[in-house]
């Protein structure tokens, strides 16, 4: 659990980077991250045992992120999974449009530092490439897709020597997209009908003329065909 929510940590401060909040919060969070990851005891066994004031024990480690680290862990509990801090889902939220342009560049070879050294030239940069950036989020799904269509039109791009722009990027993502082979399913027919199986009755059915008959013959005489 530690390392978990360390990398929740650190990145919060990525996105306070991206976001340009100032250096002291997000030297905070990269802080409590690194002791996070340094520590032997598992924060949970603290927590169950002290609850809050043990997290808040902990060398280094804030009472607002021994909060947060509270979150997790009831959120976890709660879902009996993986935990949420709720500010870490609503800040991805407020910069999502600034990581994808951010990953645009960085897949050019122009980190984010280098897009911070001139305040007034990042801020053109953000509004100039605000809408297509929100064009791509809204094609892929996901910060992640998006980025990862980003990487797939960068690698295509590299490979041929050509330049790309971010308007470019979802028109030729759903190109390159297309010309991956499709997968290849197996499906299941008998005597040249298609069949279903029903998880409700736990039999198979053939399929005549739109009509379920309740297949009587032996398992092994499925035949399964490759359909793309």
């Amino acid at each position: 659990m530690n390392k978990e929510i360390a990398k929740i940590f650190n990145d919060i401060a990525g996105l306070l980077e991206i976001k340009g909040d100032s250096v002291f919060r997000i030297n905070g969070y990269r802080k409590a991250g690194r002791i996070l990851e340094s520590l032997t005891e598992n924060v949970f066994g603290i927590y169950e045992e002290n609850g809050l004031k043990g997290l808040k024990e902990i060398k280094g480690i804030g009472e607002g992120s021994a909060k947060r680290i509270e979150e997790y862990i009831k959120s976890a509990k709660r879902a009996m999974g993986l935990g949420k801090i709720k500010d870490f889902e609503k800040l991805q939220e407020e910069t999502a449009i600034r990581q994808i342009i951010t990953h645009f560049f960085k897949s050019k070879g122009l980190s984010l530092q280098e897009l911070k050294e001139n305040a007034k030239k990042r801020k053109i940069i953000y509004s100039r490439f605000t809408k297509p950036a929100k064009q791509l989020l809204e094609l892929a799904g996901s910060i992640e897709l998006s980025k990862k269509a980003i990487d797939t039109v960068a690698s295509w791009a590299t490979s041929r020597k050509l330049d790309y722009t971010i308007e470019t990027i979802f028109k030729k993502w759903l190109e390159l997209d297309k010309l991956k082979p499709k997968e290849i399913v197996k499906k299941p027919f008998y005597k040249n009908d298609p069949m279903i199986y029903s998880e409700t009755k736990k039999k198979w059915y053939v399929i005549v003329h739109g009509e379920w008959l309740e297949y009587a013959d032996k398992e092994k005489n499925i035949e399964w065909r490759e359909v793309k």
